[in-house]
């Protein structure tokens, strides 16, 4: 346990490029710790290349876990062979885009030239460069500077500094102790990894079959029990109504939704907005509790995200969302959230698009074609739904624990504001 692990404070600090560091620290270049590799795509046009065995990493592939254990595309033995291969525990790092993205070759792999990866020298603990790297990543976007496609060329990246223990022992002593931490996490992203692969298998069979048909239908988006029924959305809602156009600010009466606090299909406010409103305004905008709010404009991928609002106080909406408050007699809000959630492949259909930006409208919204089961079936189905995400909340929640206890962590050791007692 980490209480169990010996710590010594220490009151001799130098100053150095990345802050105050302990006198028997150094500060390191990355090319000092290693030798830096930046990737290459294989020739998509030689089939030979793809579709193999062996991991083919890009920034996509870099999640918020330790190590990058799956990627979305694999090569050949003769893809493998265009590229540098990378050795288990490589570091990895995006350096083009998505700046700032760190993990760990999980097994040899190659990667696209996005990614510049630091084969650790013999004398420097590729977890501890990982970890000193993850502290400083803020840093490192600010390397790439505000532009359209920010980069950080491999000459630069190579001229990066982190502090560096210069005992091996010491190194690896700070890696235990964080790692204690992040296999918990690993353990409870595995918890929640299992329960949203149960619910996705849920939604799939609850939402188009039903609970106890036999009896089933054809209709243009699928098979659904033959005593359901299929409708447009707007014949469900009583009210389709269009966000506020007005200035947000860090105070003022009422607090405002925006399109980032959808989050898994709930509004849930975080970076707190406020508006000044009249009463009437307020009144006609007012949330309540179980209106859904949708996401009506951003880029295509996250066009169309849906939640529903459960929260108490006063709450209104921001003009990027619509509010959509179904008829009761008709249709349970949680139900129709779970299925506008299910259905966001098919919902970004209704997408009109321009560069960088996509758009679905009210009138388009309105004709999008949902089923409909009897009220107390779609109550049942909403239920079982919801006790999955009660579960999946109390895992995350405890995963945002254990992140900060590890962030803090960090701050200290990868500082040596607490040293880790060594031989």
């Amino acid at each position: 346990m980490i209480e169990d692990v010996n710590f010594q404070r220490e009151i001799n600090f130098q100053k150095s490029l990345v802050g105050k560091i302990p006198k028997d620290w150094e500060v390191s270049r990355v090319e000092d710790l290693g030798e830096v590799i930046t990737g290459t795509t294989p020739s998509t046009s030689h089939e030979e290349y793809w579709n193999g065995e062996h991991p083919f990493v890009t920034p996509t592939d870099i999640m918020e876990s330790k190590y990058v254990r799956t990627t979305e595309r694999k090569v050949t033995q003769k893809g493998l062979q265009k590229g540098r291969l990378l050795p288990k525990d490589s570091v990895l790092v995006t350096c083009i885009a998505s700046i700032g993205k760190i993990a760990l070759a999980y097994e040899p792999c190659i990667t696209n030239q996005q990614i510049n990866a630091i084969i650790c020298n013999k004398d420097v603990n590729p977890h501890y460069v990982y970890y000193a790297l993850k502290s400083r990543a803020n840093v490192l976007k600010s390397w790439a500077g505000r532009t359209t496609n920010p980069i950080v060329k491999k000459s630069l990246f190579e001229k990066f500094q982190v502090s560096l223990p210069r005992k091996m022992n010491e190194q690896r002593g700070i890696v235990g102790v964080l790692g204690v931490v992040d296999s918990a996490i690993l353990k409870v992203d595995e918890v929640i990894w299992k329960i949203e692969r149960l619910k996705k298998g849920l939604m799939q069979q609850l939402l188009t079959r039903g609970i106890g048909h036999e009896e089933y239908k054809d209709i243009p988006i699928g098979k659904i029990p033959k005593t359901w029924q299929t409708v447009k959305l707007g014949e469900v809602l009583e009210l389709c109504q269009y966000g506020l156009s007005v200035k947000l600010g860090e105070k003022g009466k009422y607090r405002i939704l925006k399109m980032d606090d959808i989050v898994n299909g709930v509004a849930v406010p975080d970076n707190a907005k406020y508006v000044d409103l009249d009463e009437h305004t307020f009144s006609n905008f007012k949330l309540e509790k179980g209106d859904i709010l949708f996401n009506r404009t951003n880029s295509y991928e996250l066009v169309g995200r849906t939640g529903i609002f459960l929260l108490d106080g006063d709450y209104t909406f921001a003009s990027y969302l619509i509010r959509l408050r179904p008829k009761k007699e008709i249709s349970d809000s949680q139900f129709l959230t779970y299925y506008m959630v299910f259905s966001n492949n098919r919902l970004r259909q209704l997408a009109t698009r321009a560069v960088h930006q996509a758009n679905i409208n009210a009138t388009n919204l309105q004709s999008f074609i949902i089923p409909v089961p009897p009220v107390p079936e779609q109550r049942k189905i909403a239920q079982t739904l919801v006790t999955l995400d009660k579960k999946l909340e109390l895992e995350r929640k405890e995963k945002v624990k254990l992140e900060r206890v590890k962030r803090g962590l960090m701050g200290l050791l990868l500082t040596g504001k607490m040293r880790v007692k060594v031989d």
